[in-house]
């Protein structure tokens, strides 16, 4: 059990932030490897290859947004289980969690890759970087198999407490990505196509490495015997619990998709300004992502646990973190937003540089609304309503289409710029009260039983 951490004992705030420092530390790597993949493709390729990059990076969401969603929702089980001490049951998910996964796998690899062509085009893909953005997305699509292992896989190791090894597997892959990234783009010249097989590789790799660990340190999550079986209860459990989640990105990724299609409608300049922005802006955000994903793990030990007092404790502690984090990003992003759009494209292409500097900075003024959005939303999740929080998704899905709707043919690229703080605070109209009644209802339910 020394590779596990029990998160109902102990100091919410210090349990909270053992979780998810290495989660944090592991994601701004993950971000860090696809700033370098746009800077080397932007420097080095050039803007169109950048926009090429970038010109799918909504359908991207949507559909790794399902799959990352879904089996995050398969590890909330494992967490719940494991917080009650039932380990046998705990092993049962996890092998009706690898079937679902598996058909998962298959299905959408296939779906999503026969159909590649005609969704860039439903996404008014500019034409002058349409080949590109089709073998990028298409390579992308294949890397659909390995990322669900990756994902559920760490979600197990997660679901004990132990976020310290998929970090250190994150470090593995991002290494691996950087080099091939040299080595394809730089040395071989094969751009765009260079990018997504290093991104196929690294993911690949690191989803061996999640597996070779469970089998040598965390056996406890290996079912044996009868454990293996198929179960309708738990395989519906898990769907319920999984499938929303899934959901709740899918949704979003709808929205994110209309606002991305406005925006590429603008042209090619606007769509490299718009992928220069997001790939550092997910570099940010992915904090904020990750203390929720902490609190998914830190509510669920502690339901199984019947701990609803240390939900709320958890909760205060972790918004705390937040809104410290929040003030940090001030401090870097608004004097230094036009230096790191430089990272992507030549300081003489001021267009691109100023829209993308903008973005950031807009953005940034709703970061703490984006952080309540986050620690809400997988706190809910963590207790067993992902059917609710997944209404948070629907909440942000219409605000980014009005914005594509409306603000973006009259403002341009300005009123892009308003897509995601507007659906940030759309989903916590939603969210707060959503919580407050999740955790008045929980709280009568573990004082009854």
């Amino acid at each position: 059990m020394g590779n596990t951490n029990d998160m109902t004992v102990g100091s919410p705030a210090r349990g909270i932030l053992k979780f998810a420092l290495p989660l944090i530390f592991g994601y701004i790597l993950q971000q860090m490897y696809l700033v370098i993949d746009a800077a080397i493709v932007g420097r080095w390729v050039g803007v169109n290859a950048l926009a090429a990059v970038g010109a799918s990076s909504s359908i991207t969401f949507l559909i790794m947004g399902f799959c990352n969603g879904s089996c995050a929702g398969f590890a909330i089980p494992v967490a719940q289980t494991f917080g009650a001490k039932n380990f046998s049951k705990m092993r049962a998910y996890v092998a009706n969690s690898l079937r679902i996964g598996a058909v998962m796998a298959v299905v959408i690899t296939v779906l999503t890759s026969v159909f590649c062509a005609r969704i860039l085009r439903v996404v008014n893909t500019p034409a002058d970087i349409f080949d590109d953005a089709y073998i990028f997305l298409l390579l992308t699509f294949l890397t659909i198999p390995f990322t669900i292992a990756y994902n559920l896989l760490s979600g197990f190791i997660r679901a004990l407490g132990n976020s310290r090894q998929p970090f250190y597997f994150l470090i593995a892959s991002s290494m691996l990505n950087i080099a091939l990234d040299v080595v394809l783009i730089l040395w071989m010249g094969m751009g765009v196509e260079g990018a997504g097989i290093a991104t196929m590789l690294s993911q690949a790799f690191s989803a061996t490495l999640c597996w070779l660990y469970i089998r040598r340190r965390l056996q406890i999550l290996i079912p044996t015997g009868a454990e293996w079986e198929y179960h309708d209860n738990m395989a519906g459990h898990l769907l319920n619990s999984g499938v929303p989640m899934g959901l709740q990105f899918s949704i979003t990724g709808i929205g994110i998709i209309m606002l991305q299609s406005a925006n590429n409608a603008l042209g090619t300049t606007y769509v490299a300004a718009f992928t220069a922005s997001m790939r550092i802006k997910y570099l940010f955000t992915c904090v904020f992502e990750n203390i929720g994903v902490a609190m998914a793990t830190y509510c669920g030990q502690n339901v199984g646990a019947r701990q609803s007092r240390r939900i709320a404790q958890g909760i205060r502690a972790s918004l705390c973190i937040m809104l410290v984090y929040s003030v940090l990003t001030l401090v870097v992003i608004f004097p230094f937003a036009d230096d790191m759009m430089t990272l992507f494209v030549d300081g003489g292409e001021r267009q691109i540089v100023t829209n993308a500097a903008m973005f950031m900075r807009i953005n940034n003024y709703f970061y703490p609304i984006l952080g309540v959005l986050c620690i809400f939303r997988y706190s809910i999740q963590g207790m067993g309503y992902s059917n609710l929080s997944m209404m948070s998704g629907v909440m942000e899905m219409i605000a980014r289409c009005g914005v594509s709707l409306w603000l973006v043919p009259t403002f341009h690229f300005l009123g892009g710029c308003f897509g995601d703080p507007l659906a940030w605070v759309a989903a916590d109209l939603f969210l707060v009260p959503g919580y407050l009644f999740v955790y008045a209802r929980l709280r009568r339910k573990l004082t009854a039983a």
